[in-house]
């Protein structure tokens, strides 16, 4: 992965990934072209979110200032600014082709800006009605020249038609807004946001499956996001509301037990794919309501995971479903990736090669180093892919402090600024 001249490359960054379920916060430092080293880190049971939307900011805020003041006393360093991960705001992925004329002269910065400056003047773009809504990423994914794919860096080289492809990601402004919002009133300043997808493919790909092709899904509390790498680029990205909460609360419902211990037996005895001894064991479920010691009941093993694999098979079919209609579905070729809370349900890998008719693995982040076990696992890959992120591209940018006062650039404008910057 090549790294952007505005990738910090040495100093102390913090990263916060909001989720549904859990609020995590990791402090690292960066020292030249290693990777961050993780030095400090909080986590705190979610409150306040849902489905990637604030929907209790003062309850939210309190978690994330308690995870951020665990990491800083872990740390003995204290942040002032992260950069966050977004997974509501009904994220959504664009196509930008565009072409000009070179007349066979060797490609220079003057024709990508040209090309910049054409797209200000397409009538009617591929991207739908985009009001109430803003660019979160823009993400080259190569160039063309003269209907050849696959061309990293134009410039020097002659040919008649210069051709540049973009993948756009927008996202609901208000959502956005609001947890900058609940960041300020945590006394903390905003960097930059991620998108969630985006960034667990960042820690736990190889750079061998961003290349060849690969489908990264991040399975979270109340969403699981999907993102589509190629040619070492993000090509495609969705997300859908569905997560492990879910499973969590048909469990619940299914065998009249509180959600938590809906989520205790969920984790201790939870499997995707149903086996043959499932009948034989029995598994003791205390009843809502009834809290006296010999209360609960047992039911069989069976049981349980008949309540749990609908739901699993359910949330990777509508996975499948959206790729397909994409057209994504086998630019990620034959491997599929899963990180993510949720992924860690045994015998999920077998139950989603199955579905989706590909060969998967478990993602855990490889690209931070510092983190133990416990944090280290998929779980934990949305947090590692945001210190990642920030190596990678220039996270030092304007952020609005105060939604009143926010001015977004259009989607072009926004485009023709990182041209500017990096050519």
């Amino acid at each position: 992965m090549k790294r952007s001249t505005g990738a910090i490359k040495n100093g102390t960054v913090a990263a916060l990934d909001v989720g549904s379920s859990k609020i995590c916060c990791f402090i690292a430092h960066i020292d030249g072209k290693q990777d961050p080293r993780v030095i400090g880190i909080g986590q705190q049971a979610s409150k306040g979110m849902k489905s990637g939307n604030i929907v209790d900011i003062e309850a939210l805020e309190d978690a994330i200032v308690n995870a951020v003041h665990s990491a800083e006393q872990m740390a003995g360093e204290t942040i002032e600014r992260v950069i966050v991960n977004v997974s509501g705001g009904q994220p959504r992925s664009h196509r930008l082709n565009l072409e000009i004329a070179v007349a066979g002269h060797a490609v220079t910065d003057q024709d990508l800006h040209h090309a910049i400056n054409h797209a200000n003047q397409i009538k009617g773009p591929t991207i739908e009605d985009e009001s109430g809504r803003d660019i979160l990423h823009s993400i080259f994914t190569g160039y063309t020249l003269d209907g050849n794919r696959g061309i990293r860096d134009p410039r020097g080289m002659h040919g008649e038609r210069l051709g540049v492809n973009m993948h756009l990601i927008t996202s609901a402004l208000n959502t956005r807004r609001n947890l900058i919002s609940c960041i300020n009133r945590c006394h903390l300043e905003l960097s930059a946001f991620a998108l969630s997808g985006y960034a667990s493919g960042l820690a736990t790909l190889v750079d061998d499956e961003m290349e060849l092709g690969v489908t990264l899904i991040d399975m979270g509390g109340t969403t699981t996001s999907i993102a589509v790498f190629c040619e070492g680029h993000l090509v495609h990205s969705d997300v859908i509301p569905v997560g492990g909460q879910h499973v969590t609360n048909d469990v619940a419902r299914g065998l009249s037990t509180p959600v938590a211990e809906a989520e205790r037996m969920k984790t201790l005895y939870g499997h995707a794919i149903a086996a043959e001894a499932d009948d034989r064991n029995f598994i003791d479920v205390p009843q809502v309501g009834e809290e006296e010691p010999g209360q609960s009941h047992q039911v069989p093993h069976s049981l349980l995971v008949g309540i749990i694999q609908p739901r699993i098979e359910e949330t990777l079919e509508l996975v499948r479903d959206r790729l397909v209609s994409s057209g994504f579905d086998k630019v990620g070729g034959r491997r599929v990736v899963l990180t993510g809370g949720a992924s860690q349900l045994p015998g999920l890998p077998d139950l989603a090669g199955h579905i989706l008719n590909t060969q998967v693995r478990i993602g855990k982040p490889i690209r931070v180093t510092g983190l133990a076990d416990a944090t280290g696992g998929p779980n934990f890959a949305t947090c590692a892919g945001l210190l990642t992120y920030t190596t990678l591209v220039d996270t030092d940018v304007p952020i609005e402090k105060t939604p009143e006062v926010t001015h977004p650039q259009s989607l072009f404008g926004k485009i023709g600024h990182w041209f500017r910057e990096n050519f």
